[in-house]
């Protein structure tokens, strides 16, 4: 009896190659290794020099959508626009969306400041791991400018050493495609591997976002158990 995977399973069977099993089709994929590693040590350079914008970088003249569009895609340039679609989360209609479930301050007539784009910035780089009801949570949309200014510029800090991290961790993972010792037990053999273990870790972090906003405003009376079963 054939059974249909209502998910993408990739599953490794030898090096470089894999079997893709979605929607009932088994599809071939095969991946050059060269160019994998030399895709990752571009991005290992390019992610160690990236930075949002600092504050007073952010133009505070009053931008129209169309201007603050353009912005967000050079300042957030390190978010392929192939993996934006259908609904880019830049576009005109996702920023108006922000600011109908409040997620983002009201232009002023029509123009956007740059409190505005700062707020935009922290929504479209969480909107990768976040829905828009834990985006509320997290970052209210009616904060006073000088709070923002504080949470932007922390945040803007903690970006940069969570890509680090990331670089970190890739080139600690992919050490045996780049032919370096291999130090970890997650060490992944090929690219499919790393595909599987970087959507793996992926779910685990999102869960681990989700599960620490359910415990906002919850006491040790209220937030459930925290016994440790053995």
């Amino acid at each position: 009896m054939s059974i249909r995977l209502p998910v993408q399973i990739f599953v490794a069977f030898c090096p470089g190659c894999a079997i893709l099993v979605t929607k009932g089709v088994c599809k071939f994929m095969e991946f050059d290794n060269d160019l994998v590693v030399g895709k990752l040590r571009r991005w290992e350079k390019y992610l160690a020099a990236y930075r949002l914008p600092a504050w007073e970088q952010i133009p505070d003249l009053g931008l129209y959508m169309e201007q603050v569009v353009l912005l967000l895609r050079q300042y957030l340039d390190y978010l392929p626009p192939e993996l934006q679609q259908p609904a880019p989360i830049t576009a005109g209609a996702a920023i108006n969306n922000y600011v109908r479930t409040r997620l983002l301050p009201e232009p002023r007539k029509k123009r956007y400041y740059r409190v505005h784009i700062a707020y935009l910035i922290m929504i479209c780089t969480l909107k990768q791991a976040l829905r828009l009801s834990e985006l509320q949570t997290l970052l209210p949309g009616d904060l006073p400018e000088d709070e923002v200014r504080r949470t932007y510029d922390a945040y803007v800090r903690r970006h940069q050493l969570c890509a680090q991290y990331f670089i970190d961790q890739v080139c600690l993972t992919a050490a045996a495609m780049f032919d370096r010792e291999v130090t970890m037990e997650l060490a992944v053999r090929d690219t499919p591997e790393m595909i599987t273990s970087a959507a793996i870790l992926s779910g685990f972090a999102r869960l681990f976002a989700e599960k620490l906003l359910l415990l906002e405003g919850k006491t040790l009376a209220t937030g459930g158990s925290i016994e440790i079963r053995t």
